[in-house]
């Protein structure tokens, strides 16, 4: 066993971020394969694995993104929300970091707070997927309960452990939850299951500038009690 003073092997942990600008290289099937086959070893609460995975590429994925943008660009009104993504109130410290991120993401792209057009433009990167040759949407049995969407949670968050440690990046997106009905033209999914997010995925673009949300202290989120 490594001894206590050495560091732990953390760097696919922390190397993961939500990337929103990707190259236009393909993601070799195979490699998705193996990460998917992996990821199904994520835990969940007495075996039940209730995720859904929908591996979208090609010619179906830029289907996808022109049906998506057309909606876009027409002005068409979301999908009636399926389950809700946050309170209507969400309360302290959370409303503070929303802020903080909208502040970081939008900053980072020379993106004043009031210009609520030029914040619309950037958000409509979620439907071409920012760029990305792989897409993957997780549906959930619309019976199941709270603790199986906590299921659902490790299994993606596996699946980007994965990606990283394959040299790929990813970035989860409740937003096509939106677009639900569209996502489903393509992907056909069983009446029964519901769209939780998608998922962009593919190797990053180098030229772009990945800015990083930062994280809570530990004191704030992490309590010891061993005393």
């Amino acid at each position: 066993m490594p001894a206590e003073t050495e560091q732990p092997r953390t760097e696919t942990v922390t190397s993961r971020r939500a990337v929103r600008s990707f190259s236009e290289r393909p993601v070799p099937r195979a490699v998705l394969e193996r990460v998917l086959a992996a990821a199904v070893h994520a835990p969940s609460g007495s075996n039940l694995q209730p995720w859904h995975a929908f591996v979208v590429t090609g010619a179906p994925l830029a289907d996808l993104k022109k049906r998506a943008g057309e909606r876009l660009a027409a002005g068409d009104p979301w999908d009636e929300p399926e389950y809700e993504m946050y309170p209507s109130a969400l309360p302290s410290p959370y409303r503070e970091r929303r802020a903080a991120f909208g502040e970081l993401r939008y900053g980072a792209l020379g993106i004043a707070r009031d210009d609520l057009e030029a914040r619309q433009r950037a958000a409509a990167g979620n439907w071409d997927f920012f760029g990305a040759p792989a897409a993957l949407f997780c549906y959930l049995d619309r019976g199941l309960c709270r603790p199986q969407w906590s299921d659902a949670g490790m299994f993606l968050q596996t699946v980007m452990l994965l990606l990283r440690a394959e040299g790929l990046h990813s970035c989860p997106q409740m937003a096509w939850a939106k677009f639900h009905r569209t996502v489903a033209e393509i992907v056909t999914p069983p009446a029964e299951l519901l769209l939780f997010c998608g998922m962009s995925i593919g190797y990053e673009d180098p030229a772009a500038d990945h800015s990083r949300t930062g994280r809570a202290p530990l004191a704030e989120t992490v309590t010891f009690v061993d005393c």
